[in-house]
């Protein structure tokens, strides 16, 4: 019994002493292969889910996407630095919104970037209405000498072919004109819709276009409303907003100080109604000039009211080239405040750019032109009315109803100037117009006039 239970005893010792050691070997074992692990083994390369710590990963090419109908240039490379060349991102982001399927696609221009575009042509049509969400700034390259050679000098944004599509945002589209204005070359114009319909622009500020910051030619339904356009007084060819060959146009709620017209409404145009708006430092609103180079024009239903001329150097004018064809009527200049206004109501049948114009025959035929509630004080070197009309082709039924118009400046009231100008005055007028003829001219009895 006791060799058993010593027997015993000296089992479990052993057992005890070979579990001590193998644990020793094991520990040791373990610690060898970790050192000879970071010293020799070779480590596959880790999957892009789970980069080196102490690397920071390349980034991987962005891809164009879009969230919820909005696309944003950025995701298509642009960098908007105000230095890099963001026009194949614009172009890219463009192009894939165009072609998308969703009902207003949205392009982003982010705000705190400024994007530099070379001059560029957005193409339709879309698949669907398409939103410019203008945010941030929009630059062109930095002057004639930055603008690429191989490239026209004669436009820079063009939207052609384009139905159903707004340009908005609470940005800014800065034309850089600066360093154009003084060349004898002519240089290009900021924004231009070409053959589109159902446009809206809206929001924006426009600033220091080389010529016109806004041009529409041949476009149908244009909104535009609550922008700002700005530029130097002495800004050459700036026109805030042209329009040719354009029919249904509302202008609205907006600010123009220019260089030249603020709005100029141009040939085949009608339908169009300005409401609103407040201009100055500039040339007025103007329809005209019409007729150029003999050329045929047609204007009719248009409507100016509600707005606001400050040191203009015309307020409302018609103006238009001796030798044309083609008519203007149907014009309403309705409830217009002049504040020193150069020249506040004027039509001008021989407008000419230099002094060789010689007269012509022919002319574009002025008629049925309403001035109502037109108030306010005009700059005393010209007529505060002028009525310049053809000799071949006089003005017609020319209406005045309560036009009140003084010298800024304590002077003697000028008369008012007509020449071959017919109408009548519904009211009193200041001053008083004694030059209106009555009836109608023996010139045009048993004649048909030439209308749109």
């Amino acid at each position: 019994m006791k060799n058993c239970k010593f027997s015993l005893l000296v089992f479990c010792i052993s057992f005890f002493c070979f579990l001590l050691v193998s644990n020793q070997a094991c520990r040791w074992h373990n610690h060898t292969k970790q050192t000879y692990s970071h010293k020799q083994s070779h480590i596959s390369p880790r999957p892009c889910s789970l980069p080196d710590p102490t690397t920071p990963p390349e980034e991987p090419p962005t891809k164009p996407y879009h969230s919820s109908g909005i696309f944003d240039v950025r995701s298509f490379g642009a960098v908007g630095d105000g230095q890099t060349d963001d026009t194949v991102a614009f172009k890219m982001a463009w192009d894939t919104a165009c072609q998308s399927d969703e009902s207003a696609a949205r392009i982003l221009v982010p705000q705190g970037f400024s994007f530099m575009i070379q001059s560029t042509i957005f193409t339709g049509p879309c698949l669907g209405g398409l939103v410019l969400q203008v945010d941030g700034t929009l630059v062109p390259p930095d002057g004639p000498g930055s603008w690429p050679k191989h490239i026209s000098r004669h436009q820079w944004l063009v939207f052609y072919r384009i139905n159903e599509m707004s340009l908005q945002g609470g940005g800014v589209i800065d034309g850089r004109g600066e360093k154009w204005w003084n060349l004898p070359c002519k240089p290009h114009r900021a924004i231009r819709f070409f053959m589109s319909s159902n446009l809206t622009v809206q929001g924006l500020k426009i600033k220091n276009s080389p010529q016109f910051h806004f041009r529409f030619d041949s476009c149908r339904n244009v909104h535009i409303e609550s922008i700002s356009i700005s530029s130097p007084a002495k800004s050459p060819n700036t026109d805030g907003i042209h329009i040719e060959k354009t029919y249904d146009v509302q202008i609205y709620n907006s600010v123009i100080s220019n260089g030249d017209d603020c709005v100029s409404i141009g040939s085949g145009c009608y339908d169009v109604n300005i409401r609103n708006l407040t201009c100055g430092p500039g040339h007025g609103i103007s329809i005209g000039s019409l007729g150029n180079h003999n050329s045929r024009a047609c204007v009719s239903n248009i409507t100016v009211r509600d707005s606001i001329m400050k040191g203009t150097d015309n307020g409302v004018r018609i103006k238009t080239w001796q030798g044309g064809s083609g008519s203007v009527s149907g014009v309403t200049f309705s409830n217009i405040h002049m504040d020193n206004v150069r020249n506040p109501i004027m039509i001008d049948q021989y407008y000419c750019l230099t002094k060789r114009c010689t007269n012509q025959t022919s002319a574009v035929f002025v008629s049925d032109i309403l001035y109502s509630n037109i108030k306010g004080t005009y700059d005393v070197r010209s007529s505060p009315m002028h009525f310049a009309c053809s000799d071949a082709l006089p003005c017609t039924n020319l209406t005045l109803s309560e036009v009140e118009l003084l010298p800024a400046v304590r002077y003697k009231v000028s008369d008012p100037y007509c020449w071959n100008a017919y109408g009548e005055l519904l009211t009193r007028t200041i001053p008083p117009v004694s030059c209106l003829l009555d009836g109608v001219p023996r010139s045009l009895l048993g004649h048909e006039i030439e209308r749109c």
